[in-house]
């Protein structure tokens, strides 16, 4: 019988407000996934160092700071570091849409802004998570 999911939900940078991440990790939860909510004021090394120790196949990170173009990159270059690029990026929150692009030319596979539906995040995952690990 195969595992469920393992998604690591992440907070990094300074920023304070996590509703939003609670509700996420709460609804994939609920579709079934195993979820690791890490808390609040996380550095992109404590997350990559998680993701890693829990063997997660997602690392959903929310991001209200404004500090989403040098944060979210740096988990993907030091996953990719760590020889975890088989790992399925997704962030999350505040984010304009203008730097969208640029966040997914680095690595960041989805960005769900605000009154995304979270039956849309849940099924991105499923549909896009790699399970050959």
């Amino acid at each position: 019988m195969d595992r469920p999911i393992r998604v690591l939900v992440a907070k990094p940078g300074l920023d304070g407000h996590d509703r939003g991440a609670k509700v996420i990790a709460r609804a994939l939860r609920d579709a079934g996934m195993e979820v690791i909510y890490t808390g609040l004021r996380q550095t992109p090394e404590q997350i990559v160092s998680a993701a890693i120790q829990e063997d997660v196949e997602v690392v959903a990170m929310s991001i209200l700071s404004g500090a989403h173009n040098t944060l979210l990159p740096k988990v993907v270059d030091l996953l990719n570091n760590e020889g975890a690029d088989d790992i399925l990026v997704i962030g999350g929150g505040v984010i304009p849409e203008e730097d969208i692009p640029y966040l997914k030319k680095r690595g960041i596979a989805e960005v769900f802004t605000p009154g995304t539906p979270t039956q849309v995040t849940i099924d991105f995952i499923t549909e896009n998570v790699k399970r050959n690990r």
